[in-house]
């Protein structure tokens, strides 16, 4: 299994927003890939919160041929809507991680 884990910090203004957006748009426009086999968001807690709240979702894979396919064909498309609908009001970084046990 492999995880692709997207940390994303927000301003406080478009909270309520963003996270109708990953439920209602991007999240099932990545789960019609057929990649991906579940997914989990989080906002992380003992953070900083002052300038806003983080979220981390969580997209899980069966293989890192799924994972990779998703990359080569469909990451750099919803990236780019995620950072033109948001612009300055989130940063996020991504990180990949498999299933040890």
């Amino acid at each position: 299994m492999v995880v692709y884990n997207v940390t994303t910090k927000l301003s406080w203004q478009i909270e309520e927003a963003w996270l109708q957006w990953q439920k209602e748009s991007l999240i099932p426009e990545m789960l019609r890939t057929a990649l991906i086999s579940d997914h989990k968001i989080f906002r992380l807690l003992g953070q900083d919160d002052d300038e806003g709240p983080t979220f981390t979702t969580q997209y899980f894979f069966n293989s890192t041929e799924d994972y990779e396919e998703y990359e080569r064909l469909y990451s750099a498309a919803i990236r780019k809507k995620a950072i033109e609908k948001w612009n300055d009001q989130s940063i996020s970084f991504h990180s990949v991680m498999q299933l040890v046990k």
